[in-house]
């Protein structure tokens, strides 16, 4: 396989410029997870710089935030280009550091650019200046929205351009200020991602890029200097940062978390569609996606041959180095995540769930995190269950037999997460049913779990978030609406509120 370059690590991004620690804190290296032997970049991060960049973020606000709407607009117009003239050099670096198949990461660089077109022409709307005649008698009102400064942007690894994009760019149209902190483990996205701001000559401190590890994100989000925090990540991250920001209330938080999301089958289903969307929804990305299918639910008339089918199906899965263009799953994003799949094979064995295909570490040509794909066949729904209730982030889905939808339901309401559930059957009322009773934020019909829409909003319910919903609805917590009566009718004494004696000199 041919060797890679490691790549020029360029520091932190503020004030228009990037800047090398003099004195970094620590350092880590990035290697592929898809080759261990390809060593990305030796990165370095200094929490000096983390004061430098919010401040940075600060002085350029008011000056973006006066251009308008039609005044900033250009600006993302050129990133556009920008991400479109560069787009395969950024789908080799989301493989390359995430080992996700390549043909995978050019649908991600393909959703980074669209996302500037959907914003822009699509989900400003929401935040559009409404006159409101006679709010008052004889008065207009106006709502109109604002930003609301410097928002810090968290990213995950999974999704490192896409889902960090997702806030940034309507954060920015907005009229606010960024500060990203992308993944450690995808440090070179986040520094393509800068130098696509720099090209496109954004004003100095409108874009500033952070690298590092946790504690670089934790000194973020508690910045003074910070407004809002957007993130998405894991349900146990999310939590920590709303505990480390519970006395600044003034910063709105958008938490993206996790989810342990459901697809329920009929006994009506199309089965070959069902089957194929489901490992989809189980397999795709290695199973690390938060709106990966985790529990497969199906009536027990056609549960046996769901399940054997769907087994020969997972069994020929390719899997390999993302420069194959056969592959359908890469690795495991690192080793923890390796032991994390492995040691969840022994908690549901342990929980008396059944292994009709085991997860094992897959020993290939070329060394990296590959794994297997995993199947339990769960027989009783157990609501204290660590392995029913668990996000695994990898390649795993339990199946289980039901014959009641309110059952189906019942599991599907059990973990705690309520992002996506998916339902494949022609009875359009159970479809009713479950928009209403299903505890989450996105329900598909005869769709399976992953692949959502920008021109949808994006959010869960319970652990999955906190009702800050991304995606076409960004750029609401993005905005302060501002309510203004504007009254241009001169002084009239007779509508004097009684007991004011008030006289006026003309």
């Amino acid at each position: 396989m041919e060797q890679r370059q490691e790549l020029a690590f360029l520091g932190d991004y503020f004030q228009g410029q990037f800047i090398l620690a003099a004195d970094p804190d620590g350092e880590w290296e990035i290697l592929s997870p898809g080759d261990l032997r390809d060593k990305v970049t030796q990165a370095s991060f200094s929490y000096d710089h983390i004061d430098s960049a919010c401040l940075s973020a600060r002085a350029a606000y008011l000056d973006w935030a006066r251009l308008g709407v039609e005044g900033r607009r250009p600006y993302l117009q050129r990133l556009k280009e920008m991400y479109s003239v560069h787009s395969e050099e950024l789908a080799e670096l989301i493989s390359r550091e995430t080992g996700k198949p390549l043909w995978e990461s050019r649908t991600e660089a393909k959703a980074m650019i669209s996302k500037i077109d959907i914003t822009l022409n699509h989900s400003l709307k929401l935040v559009a200046e409404e006159r409101v005649e006679n709010a008052l008698p004889g008065v207009d009102g106006y709502i109109r929205h604002k930003p609301r400064g410097v928002m810090a942007v968290v990213g995950p690894f999974n999704f490192p351009g896409h889902l960090a994009n997702g806030h940034i760019i309507p954060a920015l149209i907005a009229g606010n200020t960024v500060v990203f902190k992308p993944s450690d483990k995808a440090p070179m996205v986040g520094q393509w991602m800068a130098r696509m701001f720099d090209q496109a000559e954004f004003p100095p401190g409108v874009f500033n890029l952070l690298q590092g590890k946790a504690e670089t994100g934790k000194r973020l989000c508690v910045n003074h200097y910070v407004d809002g925090i957007l993130f998405t990540g894991s349900y146990e991250v999310g939590l920590k940062i709303q505990q480390d920001t519970l006395h600044h209330h003034w910063k709105i938080l958008a938490l993206e978390m996790g989810g342990k999301n459901s697809t329920i089958i009929w006994e009506d289903a199309d089965l070959d569609k069902a089957i194929y969307e489901t490992l989809i929804g189980a397999f795709l990305t290695t199973g690390q996606r938060c709106s990966c299918t985790s529990k497969v639910i199906v009536h027990e008339k056609i549960a046996d041959e769901f399940t054997e089918r769907f087994y020969q199906a997972a069994k020929k899965i390719a899997i390999g180095h993302w420069t194959d263009a056969k592959v359908f799953m890469g690795p495991l994003i690192s080793s923890e995540a390796v032991e994390k799949y492995l040691r969840f094979q022994e908690i549901a064995k342990r929980e008396g769930a059944e292994s009709l295909m085991r997860g094992k570490v897959l020993d290939l040509p070329v060394e990296g995190h590959y794994v297997t794909p995993s199947i339990n066949l769960v027989d009783k729904f157990d609501p204290k269950s660590v392995y029913q209730k668990s996000e695994i982030f990898g390649p795993n889905v339990a199946i289980q037999k039901v014959s009641d939808f309110d059952e189906a339901l019942t599991i599907t309401n059990s973990t705690g997460f309520g992002l996506v559930m998916a339902l494949f059957s022609k009875d359009r009322s159970l479809y009713e049913k479950a928009l209403i009773e299903a505890r989450v934020g996105l329900l598909n019909w005869n769709r399976t779990t992953n692949g959502a829409s920008s021109r949808l909003p994006f959010g869960g319910m319970g652990k999955s978030g906190n009702d800050r919903p991304s995606a076409h609805y960004a750029i609401q917590y993005c905005t302060v609406p501002v309510a203004s009566l504007e009254d241009g009718t001169p002084f009239n004494p007779e509508q004097s509120f009684p007991g004011l004696e008030f006289e006026p000199q003309s």
